[in-house]
């Protein structure tokens, strides 16, 4: 297990800069998550923690060393792609043990470490395989023994599971977190999906423009985003946000909708002393709401548009004003299109931001 430390990382290309000033101290044997879109900068980030791009300001420390100019070889790190990058003419085990062969790994050592990772990864019957005799998930589970081979402290994943299908991907994350538990080595992988960060990771950094937004535990997120951004972008469907007017009458918080409706927000947790008047933007989750009074509850009124099954349970589609929400409700719950309706939520579980700045009230 080793420490990684960025200090003050900076990556231009031109004109273009794409990490500002990033500072991020993922601790020993800690699996981080680098969430966020495409453009973001969690791949450049990633890259340059594996020294494969030249950093234009700041230090990389990777188990207390300063590794900011070691090559890639030098800094006790392995690297699975996207791509798999494995080489085509060599089977499964020549692809395990190419780097390992040149560089010079005594041959005892090196059936040692591809004997132990096949076990880990289940991929000894393949090993007499080449790629183009292997499906995807079982390329993905060579491209990932290949890192496992250096025998290193520390592991980066640039988004391996984007080009499997939905149900290897699903099968794949439970694997990668075994492993994880197995190794307790550390991990860093950079993924565009936000799923994938909340059942891996055991901290997850939300970038957006070059900037971690917000690092913290996957419940600290869903639960307490620290703005709009994280908020809209974590979460699966993604928050319900409503905006309106921060009203305080007799000490008791509620925002106001353009309609002149007051939603109470008794029991939410301010981050500062809230100000009446205030434009704001009322945040809740699709599954946070139901279609019934709850002790304490408010209601927000929705005119439904449509009821978008999903087997296990279905999405009801509506609005609020001009502002579209989802309500997650059961299977077999049924609302005629154009009826009004109320969901209830309890503002404890809701998000407060401010309209303008979209920082979490």
């Amino acid at each position: 297990m080793a420490e990684v430390s960025v200090k003050n990382l900076g990556v231009s290309f031109g004109h273009l800069k794409v990490l500002r000033d990033l500072n991020l101290d993922v601790t020993a044997g800690e699996f981080i998550v680098l969430l966020g879109p495409s453009g973001c900068g969690k791949s450049t980030l990633l890259n340059a923690i594996a020294g494969l791009l030249d950093i234009t300001s700041g230090q990389i420390w990777i188990d207390g060393k300063n590794v900011t100019w070691e090559e890639p070889k030098d800094r006790g790190i392995g690297m699975v792609f996207q791509s798999y990058a494995l080489y085509p003419r060599m089977t499964a085990e020549g692809n395990l043990t190419f780097g390992l062969r040149v560089a010079r790994v005594p041959k005892d050592e090196i059936a040692r470490r591809v004997e132990r990772t096949a076990e880990l990864l289940q991929i000894k019957p393949l090993l007499g395989r080449r790629p183009s005799e292997l499906s995807g998930g079982q390329r993905q589970r060579v491209a990932i023994g290949r890192a496992l081979v250096r025998d290193v402290d520390v592991f980066l994943f640039d988004e391996p599971l984007s080009n499997l299908d939905a149900k290897l991907r699903t099968e794949l994350r439970v694997e990668l977190k075994k492993l994880h538990n197995r190794l307790a080595s550390t991990m860093i992988y950079v993924t565009h999906d936000q799923i994938e960060a909340l059942t891996l990771a055991d901290r997850i950094a939300v970038m957006h423009g070059g900037v971690i937004q917000q690092l913290a535990t996957p419940k600290e997120i869903y639960r307490r985003p620290i703005n709009r951004f994280v908020a809209g972008f974590v979460g699966s469907p993604s928050m319900n946000f409503v905006e309106g007017t921060l009203r305080l009458a007799e000490g008791a918080p509620a925002i106001e909708l353009p309609s002149g409706k007051r939603i109470g927000l008794g029991g939410y947790e301010f981050s500062a002393r809230p100000e009446d008047g205030r434009p704001a933007v009322l945040g809740v989750r699709p599954e946070q709401m139901e279609m019934k009074p709850g002790d304490g509850g408010s209601a927000l009124p929705i005119e439904v548009h449509l009821i978008d099954p999903m087997g296990a349970d279905s999405l009801l589609w509506g609005n609020v004003g001009t502002d579209t929400i989802s309500v997650r409700i059961g299977p077999d719950d049924t609302f005629e299109a154009g009826t009004a309706v109320e969901a209830w939520f309890q503002p404890v579980n809701a998000s407060l931001f401010d309209a303008k700045s979209g920082e979490r009230l």
